[in-house]
């Protein structure tokens, strides 16, 4: 099989500006939603992991059935897994008591694993293309861990340094500019800049989310965690149906 057969199995979404404009309202749908079935509904994060955790594995069955890239399922996936991110790192940091800090350590350190796990089965973690299935559950791995160690240093900047909502999107906003010029004018490796951009659009999405759900006296717009998953869903589907008319165009 050579290369242009193996780019037109890619189960992977085109790494494009639609991408990181469709992974950044995931993460902050993750958010609000996490939220909303922990907190608003007063289910606690042990059952919001339970209950995310099935839509993933649900969402997750449906990617790997299909044979070929499908807007749909890959970003219910990715929403799969900012949600269940947002239960794993609030129940590591809340439930648990670990802190911050110590939340996003022992998530950096599954995702590093993962990360060297599949380079030493491919000798590469190129997300294009990607087409086998066993390839393809070490990134799914991958973007979990990523999800969750965003929200938990996204909750980091906010709580345990005291930063406000908005200071600490502009922070991980700027970390996600910086990526992007360091690709467009360095030859910094593409993958390791696609790693770093990827982690780190979750805390922005994950403080943004927090920015229009909570209170005005902390320093968020107070749009709740319903109001605010309920505009991020429909931005989500709006984005979802251009993915699909562009792939239509493609075909």
């Amino acid at each position: 099989m050579n290369s242009a057969d193996n780019f037109s199995l890619n189960k992977i979404a085109k790494i494009t500006v639609l991408f990181w404009l469709m992974k950044i309202v995931a993460t902050t749908l993750g958010e609000t939603l996490g939220d909303f079935i922990a907190q608003t509904l007063n289910l606690g994060y042990l059952f919001g992991i339970g209950i995310t955790l099935l839509f993933f594995l649900f969402t997750l069955y449906l990617q790997l059935s299909a044979k070929k890239y499908i807007p749909v399922f890959f970003w219910l996936v990715i929403i799969g897994t900012t949600t269940l991110g947002t239960e794993i790192s609030d129940f590591i940091d809340r439930s648990l008591h670990l802190g911050y800090a110590l939340g996003s350590l022992i998530l950096v350190t599954f995702l590093l694993l993962t990360l060297y796990l599949w380079y030493k089965k491919y000798g590469n973690l190129e997300v294009s293309p990607i087409f086998e299935k066993q390839k393809e559950i070490f990134f799914w791995v991958a973007v979990l861990f990523s999800n969750s160690l965003g929200t938990a240093f996204g909750d980091y900047l906010n709580d345990g340094l005291g930063l406000s909502y908005l200071v600490g999107a502009a922070i991980t906003l700027s970390v996600i500019i910086v990526v992007v010029l360091l690709h467009s004018f360095t030859k910094i490796n593409h993958i390791l800049l696609f790693w770093i951009a990827f982690v780190f659009t979750r805390p922005f999405g994950a403080t943004f989310g927090d920015f229009l759900t909570k209170p005005i006296a902390k320093g968020g717009l107070d749009l709740g965690t319903l109001n605010a998953s309920l505009i991020s869903i429909v931005i989500m589907i709006t984005l979802i149906i251009i993915a699909h008319q562009k792939e239509k165009v493609k075909v």
